[in-house]
């Protein structure tokens, strides 16, 4: 099962990668966008048949000790059947 965590700067981080963006769409044309916020995406695939909390559990220690920095950034996990 392939199970994804979504990692982002706080909203109370500044952002330039995502400044830059923003700044360059505008200049393509697209004024309408105000904000572009960029963050990473992380797929793991857990073998099947693991019990769904332990799995979360694992997944969030995981998360929080290494696939994201807890001080600047935020995670989301995404676990099949589930909608965020």
């Amino acid at each position: 099962m392939r199970v994804a965590v979504k990692v982002r700067l706080k909203r109370s981080i500044l952002d330039p990668q995502g400044k830059t963006v923003q700044q360059a769409l505008q200049h393509l044309g697209f004024e309408q966008i105000r904000e572009v916020r960029i963050g990473k995406l992380i797929e793991l695939e857990i073998e099947e048949g693991q019990n769904r909390a332990e799995t979360l559990r694992m997944i969030e220690e995981a998360s929080r000790k290494l696939l994201s920095n807890p001080v600047m950034e935020d995670f989301e996990i995404e676990y099949p059947g589930e909608t965020p």
